[in-house]
């Protein structure tokens, strides 16, 4: 037996270190397994004969850390593709980025992730085979693009278009949860509103006209109702909106009912626009990177495809693959459906005639994008004082229901 010095990592992603004996490298990995430790790094200790060493990251079985599986965010796969590609074009090995990613990041999971790939590696094989240990984590996108990047040599340029795209990403899914943050907020606060006055304010100030015995005005008793109701079935209110909630799920569940609601929402005046702009943005930036990374054209649409969440669209992706494989160009073959923007469409026509493809898709892109801010920037200047309005007229309502009571006791008395 030898004697081996070890870094190893804990679930939690704490490092620990220290010595123990083993017959090799496989059976002092083997030891640490069983302690539940990932190995980091493995040297033969310092004393032995110089012959024996071997220092190597050694791979592990991932299926017996089902804890590696973890998601990150898309943040955080953003980060670390800039990280590698930066890494990679300045020189370092693949694993020596890898390793050094581990080193940077507090992010246990992440640290996790990027270890599990380093160890397959180090092992021998390619970045993408790493890569596929983690499907839930690195998309179909990612794996296949990292896979010509390194069949082409081209890794660092393909890794740097991945951070852009990631990144590009995560601003998008950004600016909308951004931009839908007040209206959301807006619309609970003032619900919260109108509840309490009806089930606390109302009823004390309407007791005192029912007290008197006279007719009260229609919208009075419109608003008693109202009050009467939320407070002795407020449960049936909130059992009604999660049986609708939960009907919904389900029934879009079934692919050719969600594909028709698709549609339906791609001829809807503002949303359609907003979907429609964002898929189309997705795809077209997909299939750029793809298609520049050297990824055949039908196996980059296909691929491509897969980030489209309108089933409609996909549809139409999908059988437009089929008109690409009997040679018909892109253009003509996206145009057929007439769900995808017409700008988009043109910009790809001009890129296939001009042989610039790549510099066409990507103005598609940034163009639609573009269109998606400006849409949403202009939905959101019209919501916002509109649910202002809205609210402000329910108030009225109410104080209006309570004060006609008012002014005709004040005529009864005159």
């Amino acid at each position: 037996m030898a004697a081996y010095k070890y870094t190893a990592m804990d679930k939690k992603g704490k490092e620990s270190k220290g010595i123990l004996d083993a017959d090799n490298l496989r059976h002092a990995s083997v030891i640490l397994k069983e302690k539940n430790l990932i190995p980091i790094d493995i040297d033969i200790s310092q004393g032995e004969d110089s012959s024996k060493s071997d220092k190597s990251f050694l791979s592990i079985s991932l299926l017996n850390f089902n804890f590696l599986k973890k998601k990150i965010t898309s943040l955080g796969l953003a980060l670390v593709t800039r990280q590698l590609a930066t890494l990679i074009k300045a020189g370092l090995p693949i694993d020596e980025a890898l390793k050094a990613i581990t080193q940077q990041t507090e992010q246990a999971n992440i640290k996790n992730i990027i270890m599990g790939v380093r160890s397959k590696v180090v092992e021998g094989y390619s970045l993408a085979s790493g890569l596929d240990e983690y499907p839930s984590v690195f998309p179909n996108i990612y794996r296949a693009t990292v896979g010509s990047g390194e069949q082409a040599g081209k890794l660092d340029l393909v890794l740097e278009r991945l951070a852009e795209y990631t990144e590009s990403r995560h601003s998008l899914k950004q600016k909308i949860s951004h931009a839908l943050v007040y209206p959301i907020v807006l619309t609970i606060i003032s619900l919260l509103i109108v509840i309490l006055m009806l089930v606390y304010v109302v009823p004390k100030v309407i007791g005192v006209f029912e007290s008197t015995g006279q007719t009260l005005p229609l919208l009075t008793r419109i608003l008693i109702f109202l009050s009467n109701f939320l407070q002795d079935w407020w449960f049936l209110v909130i059992g009604f909106i999660l049986l609708i909630y939960f009907s919904i799920k389900l029934i879009l569940r079934s692919d050719k009912i969600k594909k028709n609601y698709h549609k339906i929402l791609l001829s809807l005046p503002i949303i359609g626009k907003v979907n429609r702009n964002i898929n189309t943005a997705r795809f077209t930036r997909t299939l750029n990177i793809l298609n520049s990374s050297g990824v055949p054209i039908i196996e980059a649409m296909t691929i491509s495809s897969t980030v489209v969440t309108n089933l409609a669209m996909k549809e139409a992706v999908e059988n437009a693959i089929i008109e690409v494989r009997e040679g018909n160009p892109i253009s003509k073959s996206l145009q057929k459906s007439k769900l995808f923007p017409a700008m988009s469409i043109h910009l790809i026509s001009s890129g296939e005639a001009s042989g610039e493809l790549e510099i066409m898709l990507e103005s598609a892109t940034n163009h639609q994008e573009s269109e998606v801010n400006s849409t949403i920037t202009t939905m959101l200047s019209i919501l916002e004082p509109a649910l202002i309005i809205v609210m402000g007229a329910i108030v009225l309502m109410i104080v209006l229901a309570i004060l006609l009571p008012i002014f005709e006791m004040n005529q009864l008395a005159i």
